[in-house]
C-alpha cells in the first residue's frame, strides 16, 4: 500500500542509552533521598528501580534485526497496557481461586500469570494495521511482560518498604534482584509464547501450530511454577539462563528465517 509511513525502528544500541540514563536517575534520586530523607522521592525511586531494566532489555529486543512492523509507541503501549491489564486480571483471578480453593498452588499462578500477559498481545493480533508475524508477537510478548514484571516489582518494593519501616537498602535489594533477573522471567516467558501464538495465527490456526503453542505455554508455566515454588539464587539464575537462551534461540531463527524447501540455488 503507497502512502503509508512505515514506523521509526529502535535503534540496535539504544538500550545502552535507556540503560545508562535509567541507571544514572535512579542513583540521582537515591543519593538525594538518603540525604534529604524526604518520602516524596520514594515513589520516584521504587518507579525507576522497576522500570529501568525491563525497558532496557525492551529496547535491546526491539533492536534486534527481527521481521517486524512495530514502532516504539506500540511497544511503549502494550509494556502500559500488559502491565496494567495484567496485574490486574492475574490479580482477579488468583484473589478468586484463592477465596474458592482455601489455598492457590504454585502451577495455578503459574497458569493464571502466563494466560494473563497474554491479553493485550492477542488482542492486538486483531489489529489490522499489523501483520501476523511471530516476530510481532515475540516484541509484543516481550512488552507486555516488561510491563507486567515492572508493576510487580514496584508492589513488592513498596511492600518491603512498608514491612522494613523504610529500609531504603531493602528495597534496593528487591529492586536489583528483580530488575536483574525480569528479562528472563516474565519478559522471557511471554516472549516465547506470545511469539507461538502469533504463529499460530499466521499458519491460519492450524492444529499443528496450536500444538507448538501449548507446548511453549506448558514450557512457560513450568519454568514460572519452579521459579515460584523452589527459589534461591542459585535456582533463579538457572531458570534466568534456560529462559533467556530459549529467547534468544527464537529471536534468531525469527530474524533468520529458514529458505523455503522448494528455493534454488543460484549458479556461481
Amino acid at each position: 500500500m503507497t502512502g503509508v509511513q512505515a514506523p521509526a525502528r529502535v535503534g540496535r544500541w539504544a538500550w545502552v542509552v535507556v540503560l545508562v540514563v535509567g541507571i544514572v536517575l535512579f542513583e540521582l534520586v537515591r543519593r538525594t533521598l538518603i540525604a534529604t530523607l524526604n518520602p516524596n522521592f520514594v515513589p520516584s525511586l521504587i518507579l525507576l528501580g522497576a522500570a529501568v531494566i525491563p525497558a532496557a532489555f525492551l529496547t535491546f529486543i526491539a533492536g534486534r534485526r527481527l521481521p517486524t512492523d512495530l514502532g516504539a509507541n506500540a511497544l511503549a503501549l502494550t509494556a502500559l497496557l500488559g502491565g496494567v491489564i495484567g496485574t490486574v486480571v492475574a490479580g482477579t483471578l488468583e484473589f478468586d481461586a484463592l477465596q474458592r480453593l482455601g489455598g492457590l498452588p504454585m502451577l495455578f499462578v503459574a497458569l493464571i500469570e502466563e494466560a494473563a500477559k497474554l491479553v493485550v498481545p492477542l488482542a492486538l493480533l486483531f489489529v489490522p494495521r499489523y501483520r501476523r508475524m511471530p516476530a510481532n508477537g515475540l516484541v509484543l510478548g516481550v512488552a507486555s511482560g516488561a510491563g507486567f514484571a515492572a508493576l510487580e516489582t514496584m508492589g513488592y518494593a513498596l511492600t518491603i518498604l512498608i514491612q522494613t519501616r523504610g529500609d531504603i537498602s531493602a528495597v534496593d535489594g528487591t529492586l536489583v534482584l528483580r530488575g536483574l533477573l525480569a528479562p528472563a522471567a516474565h519478559m522471557a516467558w511471554t516472549g516465547l509464547t506470545a511469539a507461538a501464538l502469533w504463529r499460530w495465527a499466521e499458519r491460519g490456526w492450524s492444529g499443528r501450530a496450536f500444538g507448538g503453542f501449548v507446548l511453549t505455554y506448558v514450557v512457560a508455566v513450568v519454568l514460572h511454577t519452579v521459579w515460584d515454588s523452589v527459589g534461591g539464587l542459585i535456582v533463579y539464575v538457572v531458570l534466568a539462563i534456560v529462559a533467556f537462551v530459549l529467547l534468544l534461540v527464537v529471536a534468531h531463527r525469527l530474524s533468520h528465517p529458514a529458505a523455503p524447501r522448494h528455493a534454488t540455488v543460484a549458479a556461481t
